[in-house]
């Protein structure tokens, strides 16, 4: 110690640290652990168990698929590309882009009346939404096609006075307008509420902004609206098709000979062809779905920019981000 009054500090201890160096000083692992220790990622055992298990349910139904003599593969590709099943899926693509295209239009003018400040507009909006979601499609398409039974022709002039125009409706309702005008109605109803869900998903702050500039109101709902409103409605829509085009398949009930009537027609005539003729149809709609859910997907993708940071990885791109990573893990197995 020092003497009484002396205010100089005592000298430091001899620690290994020096003043000029305020970092401890190394003084080695602490007792019982090993000097570097190997980071062990976490075990998933159930993971691995479940995806054991698919794997087998997936192969069995892979081998009795295979297998089994009763789906009689050889038939199934005899009829798989044949003219006649062909013309069918061409009328089945037929109605259902027609029906999409009207069923759109027809759902975005129902959700506008929704939207709209007239009550007998939105009374009747709600009125045919509700409606036609209510008939099963089947029953509306019977209805369409018996309704020259109760109509026998069709005019156009004054309310309750002469008539201008009048044609047969049984020279106009043919069997792919009846179908295209049966989906299309009912598909309108569906649209209309996806429609409506979209414009309502956008922010309130954005009408409000709009209205603060003074922008007109039709301005406001196509330059403003209408595009923040498309990130909801297309990819919703879209989805909506798969749906449109599995519901073609009744249209047999009103004699239009589709893809599904093609196959009913001819296993009335081929009777011992049944199996294969179901399962010529059922590829042929796997297929159109499936290419329907690939559009589905980059639509999404593209509707999401702007409001994720960082975009999805497209199924090519992960197939490249897994192929990269297994090759990294292999060469780091050699390296040990």
């Amino acid at each position: 110690m020092g003497e009484i009054g002396d205010s100089r500090p005592e000298p430091a201890a001899r620690t290994g640290t020096s003043l000029r160096d305020p970092r401890p000083a190394d003084t080695g692992p602490a007792p019982g652990l090993p000097s570097a220790q190997r980071v062990v990622p976490l075990r998933h055992p159930g993971r691995w168990v479940a995806t054991v298990v698919v794997l087998v349910v997936l192969a069995q139904i892979g081998h009795g698929l295979v297998t089994n003599p009763f789906f009689q593969w050889d038939r199934f590709g005899y009829w798989f590309l044949r003219p006649v099943v062909l013309e069918g899926l061409l009328i089945t693509l037929k109605v259902t882009a027609l029906s999409a295209v009207f069923g759109l239009l027809g759902g975005v003018v129902l959700a506008l009346c929704r939207l709209s400040r007239s009550p007998v507009l939105q009374l009747v909006s709600w009125g045919y939404v509700w409606l036609f979601r209510s008939v099963p499609l089947i029953v509306l398409l019977l209805f369409l096609y018996n309704f020259s039974a109760l109509y026998p022709s069709l005019g156009l002039g004054v309310p309750f006075g002469p008539t201008f125009v009048q044609f047969d409706e049984t020279a106009l309702a043919t069997e792919i307008v009846i179908a295209v005008v049966g989906l299309s109605l009912n598909e309108a109803a569906y649209a209309a509420e996806v429609v409506r869900g979209g414009i309502l998903s956008v922010d309130q702050g954005q009408h409000e902004a709009a209205a603060a500039l003074g922008l007109p109101r039709r301005y406001q709902f196509r330059r403003i609206v209408a595009p923040q409103a498309l990130r909801s409605i297309v990819p919703n829509y879209v989805n909506q098709l798969i749906g449109l085009i599995k519901s073609t398949s009744l249209v047999f009930y009103v004699s239009l000979l589709d893809l599904f009537g093609q196959v009913q027609s001819l296993g009335s005539t081929y009777p011992g062809d049944i199996v294969p003729l179901l399962m010529v149809a059922t590829v042929w709609y796997v297929i159109l779905t499936s290419i329907v859910s690939v559009v589905q997907y980059y639509v999404e993708r593209r509707f999401a920019r702007g409001s994720v940071r960082t975009m999805p990885l497209t199924p090519l791109q992960k197939l490249r981000t897994g192929v990269a990573e297994l090759r990294g893990r292999i060469a780091a197995g050699a390296l040990r």
